[in-house]
């Protein structure tokens, strides 16, 4: 278990080692913000911030009516992308886009489902 400081709050997220794990892990993240227009706004300013969580693949998001925000991040690394997602400057990075930080929730998906 990774206990990730992040904000007021932390992310407790749990490891399993899977007999066929999946070798790119996917990370969901959501959030209500105070007003989804300015989030995409600030969002799409952060690449840089997004590379240095060793995000490589374009990240995919959406927002609705009601503020909610969802996005779906491929990192190369996920204890570098949890470790800078716990970090001061995506804090900042949070505040600014108008995250209401108490309502992040994060998914790490490990799992699949052959088709």
């Amino acid at each position: 278990m990774m206990d990730y400081l992040f904000g007021q709050f932390s992310i407790f997220c749990i490891f399993k080692i899977h007999q066929n794990p999946i070798t790119m892990k996917k990370v969901i993240i959501t959030a209500n913000v105070e007003d989804s227009s300015k989030w995409e706004a600030g969002f799409r300013t952060h690449v840089d911030l997004f590379k240095t969580m060793t995000v490589k693949k374009p990240i995919q998001f959406t927002t609705n009516g009601n503020n909610e925000v969802a996005l779906c991040a491929e990192p190369e690394d996920l204890n570098k992308y949890m470790e800078i997602l716990a970090s001061p400057a995506t804090a900042d990075a949070m505040a600014y886009d108008g995250v209401k930080r108490e309502t992040v929730k994060v998914f790490i998906l490990d799992k699949e489902v052959d088709i």
